[in-house]
Parts: structure tokens; C-alpha cells; sequence
């Protein structure tokens, strides 16, 4: 039967929980002031509230805060072991095994000589430290093994919140730094896994440590296959009426306590559980940002703080005045640091990292954290570790935290990196503040026909080659099977995609197949809008021409009508023969200072970014008309000063325009892109891009629209109408919904 707290007991464990959490944050909101992680201040905090400082000083007080009866120190444990799970899962959000990939040699090197120096070090001191830092009964073999896995691992979670608070995530050695970290964090946690299961056999045996290895190697294949399938269903089901932020947090819960319970089951601690999960977690494409966010939120303003300050609690420093502790302490601490600054150095020297940047990686993997105390969590808990070894461990990430924090800080001082470092920076750094051209997933509805062939050409060059896209035919179970692609046009079987994906060659790209009762445009849209609910940035579509009655056809219309999203229409230049249309050489963009405007311009300077193409920015100022002329002055040069050219404009309407183009400049200078300017007169906006187009010979127009709903119709304004219906080059409008041009 299950044994409650009685009110004492539960009065204690109420205290215990206020002093840890208000301990703890007002420690980490001390480091964060100084510059230092968070984390330094929760373990210290822990300490001081521990036998080394409270237990002194108030030996009473301390007993009723912390009393030996073990169902009271059980149910703060629980408290602290999911702290520590969350945490895991937050730090699985954060591990990208395709940035691993993708930085090869660079980040090999310097993951495994950061891991195999302090790895060696760490053996070798284990081996040569005292019986007293060895558990009652422990095998010296497993002690030092258990040694060498805390002194070589790095935390990931605090090199990520050090880098991101020096402003270094994304320069070319953080990345490399979160890489390695990444990696230290995956190693370790099978090193872990198969220690513990030495531990837990008493010895260091071939068959137990084949099977844990097995295991954890059969549970690793199946989470990253089945386990995905189910995750990626469930965040997909629980999305398809649109962002479900409660729903999406259940599931991250259900997967990180499955996973925990399997990992456990196994014999092999249930946080790796939870850090699979949270991999797993990140690596759907249905997964919602806002939910690692909130985990995020909930475990550093509670659970991981208990869960730090609780391992500080079991620190007394009181051991390391027993005969040579301190000196053996110390002599670990030398070890941490100098092996692992030493391997990271020397691997990337070896991967051709100048020195500045391998210092930099040195300091940088020196932090420890989370993982490193979970070790010695464990390793106390299997017996592995007496309480003066867990408790020289448990200092390591506090001194190490602080090593990495300062020197990475003198390492990268006034050290901007290489020319082209920098140019990627600045041009990460304006992506960023784009309205549409960002990282979100692409969806482009196609059947492979050339309209969306266009639109595909379009968007590969637009966005980003990082950026995934999803291809989405849609097809109706009617008798007479017909399926619409972008221009809304009848078909009778699924379309063959492969000149689609030609189109968007090394870009990650997959095809949704939808079945739908019908044809009709309507219920193709809402299939379409259905999965655009699902977590894009942008929808681009393909239009063939206009439908009598229509502003493109009733699936494209109804598309605009109802799309969450920004959608980037496509019509191809008159006269094409080929499938594709030649390369965008020159493209004309009008700037009018709108967010529609400058999500065109976006789209603009990312084909010019990876072409090369000319970029025209137009402003067209409208002549004064006849019937203007008989207002009184006052109204004529105030209302209608940023419209009117001629012998009246004033001053101020000049100087709007100058600004209006200079600010455009300015955004494509910021993602490599020297743009002209063309301020041209003319009484019709519309026809005088049209003319513009043609005497600038351009082979593309790229018009920004607000989308508005007039009478059940989608309505993108007179002069984007006139451009589509008269203009004979490419030309791309980018729709922005009301919710967005707000």
C-alpha cells in the first residue's frame, strides 16, 4: 500500500523545496551578474545549505531540514531525478546529430581527442587515488572507470548557455564546440550505461558488458525508427487542427517517461532515456518550438535547480581535510582541466583550426556540468564512489565551469574570426530578422506540371539549401480521379515528382500523397491548408494562367483564402518552351516601405544571393493628374506630397523616397546583395513596371501583396492584378496573410 507523508514529514519536504528553489536561483541569478552560468550558483548553493556550511553552523536546524528517514529524503530525490530527466530531454532538444554530420573531420578530431586525453588522465588517476575515494567493495577497475568517464565528458547544456550568452553559438568554432559537446554528451552516456552495468555485476565482465552494450544498441535502433514513426504520428495527429501546444507537451512527457522506463528496464539509468527521447522529440518535423521552450521554462525556474542544489547537499567539504583528499582533489581538478584542454587543443590543430580557435575549443569543452554529476549521482548511489570521492567530483563542474566561462572570455576577445566567417555571420544575422524567407519548412503543392516546376525553381533559389521542403500532390477518390496541382488543372494519377526534386537537388525534401472526395478546388485547398497547419513557414504555388471568373483558379483562390501562411505565387514568363525558366538574370522589385513589400524584396535578394542576379529596387512616383491641380495647395502638398511628382512635390516627398530606397539597399547589402535603384514617373503604377520591366529587359518581377478578402474574393490589389495580367516575365507575388501584414 502506498505509505503518505504525515504532516511533519510533509511540512519538511514543502521547506525543503522553498529554501532549495529560492536558494538556488538567487545563487544563479548572482552568477549570471557576474558572467558565470547559472549552474555554478545552484551547486554552491546546495553547498552552503549542506553539512559543509549549515551543518556547522546550525547543527539542529540542519537535522530537521534534512532528516535521515528514508521516505522523506525519497521524496525529494524523486523531485530531483525528474529535474534531472527534464533537464536531459531539454538537452536532447538542443543535440542536432546532422550539425555532427555535417562538420566531419573538424568536429571528429576534436571529439575524440577531447574524449580519449581526459579519458586516459582520468584512468590513470582513478587508478591512483587512495582506497578512500573507493566505494565499500567496489572493484578499483570499475572505480576508475566511472574516474575516466566524469573527468573526459563536457556538459552540453552549459557550453551551449555560455556560448549563447557570450554571443558565440554560431561562429565557426562554437559550432564546433556544440558539436564535440554533443558528441561528449552521446559517449558519455553510453560510457555510463555500460560502467554502471560493470558496477551493478560487481566486476568488469565481457558478456554483461556486451549485453548492456547490445541493448542499449537495439533500444538506440528502435527509438530512432519506430520510435520516431510514433512520435512524428502523434505530434502530426495532434496538430492537424493547428498548433496544440498542450497536446504537444503530453507527448513530449509520455515519450520521455517510456523512454526512462525501457532505459531503466534495461538496467541502464532512465535519463538516457530522457535524452533519447528528447532527440527524438527534436528530430520531428511536427514538433512545435514553443514546447522545448516551455520544459525549458519550467525546468530552470524549478526542477533542475533542486536537482543541482541537491547534489550540492551531498557535498561535505569537511572529507577533504581527512589525511591527502585535499591534494588528491586538487591533483584531479589539474587532470580535468589540462587533459581535456590539451585533447581538444591538439585535435583541432590536427583538423587545421588556427590557434586562436583551438584555445578557444580547449576552454570551451572545459565546462562540466549535469552529466558529470548524474555520474557521480550514480556512482554514489551504486557504491561505486565513497562520499569524499563523490564529493571531489561533484566540485569538478563547479571549478571547471568557471575555468571555461573566463578563458574562453580572454580567448575570443577582439578576435571577430576570417572575412568569410564574418560574411556569414552578417548574413545569418539578417535571415534571421526576415519576415519570410527564414528556416521554416517549405510546402509546395505540385503535380509536376511546369507552373510548379517554376515555383519550385523559384523557391530553391529564394530560400536557403538548408531549409527542408515538403511536395504535396493531392488527388480525388471521385470516379474520375482527377487531382490538382498547382493551377487547379484535372489529372488521373499521382504525378512523378523526379523533375521537382532535380529542381531542388541538395535540398532535404519529401512528398505528401492526399487523398480527397473530390476535385473540386475548395476541398483541394483545405487538404493543402490542412497540412500547411502542420508547421511551415511559406506555401509556393505555381499558377498557369487566369480562370475566367477567377483571380487564378478556385483551388489557388481558395488557398489565398484560407492560408495560414505567407504564400509566394509563381507565374511563368510567356513563350517558355522548357520546362524551366532560364536563369533569373535581372529582377525587378517595386519598394513602397511595406511588410509585404520587404517580404518581396526577401525573396528577391535570396535568388540574387545565390545567382547573381540583378536586383532593380523601383519606386514608381505618379505625376501629378490635371484634376489634382484645382485642390487648394495646403491639401495638395500635404496629403498627397509622397505620391505626387513633378514641379509640386516637395522636399519631404524626396526625401521619403531617398529613404525608402536606401533602407532596401541597406537589407540587400546585408545579405550580399549590391542593388540598383529606379525611381521612375508615371500616372499607373501598374503599367509603368511594366514598362520598366521591359526596357530593363528583366526576366523577373517580384511584387509584395497584402491579401484581402472582397465579396468571398481574394483581392491582392489593381496594380499586382495588372503586373500578373500584362507583364510577359516572371513574375512572383508574395501574399502575406491579414494576421501577418498586421
Amino acid at each position: 500500500m502506498l505509505t503518505p507523508l504525515d504532516e511533519h514529514a510533509l511540512l519538511v519536504f514543502w521547506t525543503q523545496l522553498l529554501v532549495l528553489v529560492a536558494a538556488a536561483r538567487a545563487a544563479g541569478y548572482g552568477m549570471r551578474r557576474v558572467g558565470l552560468p547559472s549552474v555554478i550558483g545552484h551547486l554552491a548553493a546546495g553547498v552552503v545549505l549542506g553539512p559543509s556550511v549549515f551543518g556547522q553552523v546550525w547543527p539542529s536546524g540542519f537535522e530537521w531540514f534534512l532528516p535521515h528517514e528514508e521516505i522523506s529524503s525519497g521524496a525529494l530525490f524523486a523531485v530531483s531525478w525528474l529535474g534531472v530527466a527534464l533537464l536531459l530531454v531539454t538537452a536532447g532538444f538542443e543535440t542536432d546529430l546532422a550539425l555532427i554530420r555535417r562538420l566531419g573531420r573538424a568536429a571528429a578530431l576534436v571529439t575524440g581527442f577531447s574524449l580519449v586525453v581526459p579519458l586516459a588522465g582520468g584512468l590513470v588517476t582513478g587508478l591512483l587515488l587512495p582506497d578512500g575515494f573507493v566505494g565499500g567493495g567496489a572493484d578499483r577497475t570499475v572505480f576508475a572507470l566511472f574516474v575516466a568517464a566524469a573527468l573526459s565528458v563536457s556538459a552540453l547544456a552549459v557550453i551551449a548557455r555560455i556560448l549563447s550568452e557570450l554571443g558565440l553559438m554560431r561562429r565557426d568554432f562554437g559550432q564546433i564546440t556544440v558539436a564535440a559537446g554533443m558528441a561528449n554528451d552521446v559517449v558519455g552516456w553510453v560510457m555510463l550505461a555500460v560502467f554502471a552495468g560493470f558496477a551493478s555485476a560487481g566486476e568488469v565482465s565481457v558478456p554483461g558488458t556486451l549485453r548492456t552494450v547490445l541493448g542499449l544498441a537495439a533500444f538506440l535502433a528502435l527509438a530512432m525508427t519506430l520510435g520516431q514513426r510514433a512520435v512524428d504520428a502523434s505530434l502530426r495527429r495532434i496538430r492537424r487542427d493547428g498548433p496544440n501546444l498542450r497536446g504537444a507537451l503530453g507527448i513530449a512527457v509520455i515519450t520521455m517517461l517510456l523512454f526512462g522506463v525501457v532505459t531503466q528496464a534495461l538496467g541502464i539509468e532512465a535519463v538516457l532515456g530522457a535524452f533519447v527521447a528528447g532527440v527524438v522529440l527534436n528530430r520531428s518535423r511536427f514538433q512545435q518550438h514553443e514546447v522545448e521552450h516551455h520544459i525549458e521554462s519550467l525546468t530552470n525556474a524549478f526542477l533542475a535547480p533542486v536537482f543541482f542544489a541537491m547534489a550540492g547537499l551531498r557535498v561535505d567539504l569537511s572529507l577533504l581535510g581527512e589525511g591527502e583528499a585535499l591534494a588528491w582533489a586538487g591533483a584531479v581538478m589539474v587532470v580535468a582541466i589540462v587533459a581535456k584542454f590539451a585533447g581538444a587543443f591538439v585535435g583541432a590543430r590536427m583538423a587545421g583550426q588556427s590557434q586562436r580557435a583551438a584555445v578557444a575549443l580547449g576552454a570551451g569543452l572545459n565546462a562540466r556540468g549535469a552529466l558529470e554529476i548524474v555520474i557521480a549521482s550514480v556512482g554514489l548511489s551504486l557504491g561505486v564512489f565513497s562520499e569524499t570521492a563523490y564529493t571531489v567530483i561533484v566540485i569538478v563542474p563547479l571549478v571547471t565551469s568557471v575555468f571555461a566561462a573566463v578563458s574562453l572570455r580572454l580567448a575570443v576577445r577582439d578576435w571577430m574570426g576570417s572575412p568569410a566567417e564574418r560574411e556569414r555571420l552578417e548574413r545569418e544575422e539578417a535571415l534571421s530578422r526576415n519576415l519570410v524567407v527564414r528556416s521554416s519548412r517549405l510546402l509546395l503543392p505540385s503535380r509536376a506540371e511546369p507552373a510548379s516546376i517554376a515555383a519550385a525553381q523559384l523557391m530553391h533559389f529564394a530560400w536557403p539549401v538548408q531549409v527542408p521542403a515538403t511536395v504535396i500532390s493531392v488527388t480525388a477518390d471521385s470516379g474520375s480521379g482527377a487531382s490538382y496541382g498547382s493551377d487547379g488543372a484535372a489529372g488521373v494519377r499521382w504525378p512523378d515528382i523526379d523533375i521537382i526534386r532535380s529542381v531542388l537537388h541538395g535540398r532535404d525534401v519529401d512528398h505528401r500523397q492526399v487523398r480527397v472526395a473530390s476535385g473540386a478546388g475548395a476541398v483541394v485547398a483545405s487538404a493543402i491548408v490542412a497540412e500547411a497547419r502542420l508547421g511551415y513557414g511559406a506555401i509556393c504555388v505555381g499558377v498557369a494562367g487566369r480562370h475566367e471568373g477567377q483571380l487564378y483558379s478556385p483551388m489557388v483562390d481558395e488557398l489565398l483564402l484560407h492560408s495560414p501562411l505567407p504564400v509566394v505565387i509563381v507565374r511563368r514568363a510567356e513563350g517558355i518552351e522548357t520546362p524551366l525558366p532560364g536563369a533569373f538574370t535581372r529582377a525587378i522589385v517595386p519598394v513602397t516601405g511595406t511588410r509585404s513589400s520587404r517580404a518581396a524584396q526577401e525573396v528577391a535578394f535570396g535568388v540574387s544571393g545565390q545567382l547573381g542576379t540583378e536586383v532593380v529596387l523601383t519606386h514608381v512616383v505618379q505625376r501629378q493628374r490635371p484634376q489634382l491641380r484645382m485642390l487648394p495647395e495646403r491639401l495638395t502638398r500635404t496629403k498627397l506630397a509622397t505620391r505626387v511628382l513633378g514641379e509640386d512635390r516637395s522636399e519631404s516627398a524626396r526625401q521619403v523616397v531617398d529613404s525608402l530606397m536606401e533602407s532596401a539597399r541597406s537589407r540587400g547589402s546585408e545579405m550580399g546583395v549590391d542593388a540598383r535603384a529606379l525611381v521612375p514617373e508615371g500616372s499607373s503604377v501598374a503599367s509603368t513596371l511594366v514598362a520598366a520591366a521591359e526596357e530593363q529587359e528583366a526576366d523577373l518581377v517580384v511584387l509584395g501583396a497584402s491579401l484581402r478578402n472582397v465579396d468571398g474574393r481574394p483581392f491582392l490589389g489593381h496594380t499586382v492584378e495588372t503586373v500578373l495580367e500584362r507583364c510577359t516575365a516572371n513574375v512572383a507575388v508574395v501574399a502575406m496573410p491579414r494576421a501577418v501584414e498586421a
